[in-house]
């Protein structure tokens, strides 16, 4: 029973993504379609680039820096990059090749894969967090929540826009979503006696190139290319936003 607990706060925040693709049944006029998509593109951008540089980056490194110094630091946030365009790049490729479908569904999937990389130790960090201390368990899941409904907004819109099928866009925002319970899990069986801070940390260093990466190289080039200045800077001044209240109250 006191491992339930941990695990209902890891799953609650995980599929909070679902709450981001209920955007998809919003009626958006077929005129504010390219509006509407990059928006969501550069808010999406913004959350991704944002809770890496002011969260995942700076408590990770710090906690590898106490550890190994700055040279060793440097050379993992490098390497964490190298490996991170190198992953983006062949696995864009892939799916490229093997789907006909426009760029835009290509995005949603590929938001969908680095999400389930940045959700995995997101739940177990929820799930260890929980078992130790119940409040700091919720107050963590709350913070996690509300970044992940954009996140559930960057997979389910670009997956939606490009094929009109809405159980799509949600099944692939489920299945990010999932990955949170299932790092849980994973804490809870494999990892909980044995899961160190310092592992966490390269695991989210990495996870933020990749996050990082992504939106440069694949989210921004597209929400450009939609003409939409406007749409793109509100869409970048919300997502900043909400990453500085995320900060500022957890």
């Amino acid at each position: 029973m006191v491992s339930l607990v941990p695990l209902l706060i890891s799953s609650i925040a995980g599929l909070s993504t679902l709450i981001g693709a209920f955007l998809t049944f919003f009626k958006i006029k077929k005129k504010n379609y390219n509006k509407f998509i990059t928006f969501c593109l550069s808010f999406s951008i913004a959350i991704m680039i944002g809770i890496s540089i002011l969260d995942l980056i700076p408590e990770s490194f710090f906690q590898y820096f106490n550890v190994y110094g700055i040279s060793k630091s440097i050379i993992l946030l490098i390497v964490a990059f190298i490996i991170s365009y190198i992953f983006i790049t062949t696995l864009s490729m892939l799916i490229k090749k093997e789907s006909q479908k426009e760029d835009l569904y290509r995005l949603g999937i590929l938001n969908m894969i680095v999400l389930i990389f940045h959700n995995l130790p997101e739940g177990i960090a929820t799930f260890l967090s929980s078992y130790q201390d119940i409040n700091l368990g919720i107050k963590l899941s709350i913070a996690i929540m509300l970044h992940n409904i954009p996140e559930g907004i960057s997979i389910a819109i670009p997956i939606y826009y490009s094929t009109g099928n809405k159980k799509l866009a949600f099944k692939n925002a489920f299945i990010s979503g999932m990955a949170e319970p299932i790092g849980a899990i994973l804490a809870f069986v494999f990892l909980k006696d044995f899961m160190s801070e310092m592992m966490i940390s390269i695991i989210l260093i990495i996870v933020a190139g990749l996050m990082i990466t992504l939106s440069i190289q694949e989210l921004f080039p597209k929400a450009l290319k939609y003409n939409e200045n406007k749409a793109l800077i509100i869409g970048f001044i919300s997502g900043i936003i909400l990453i500085i209240i995320n900060t500022l109250l957890f």
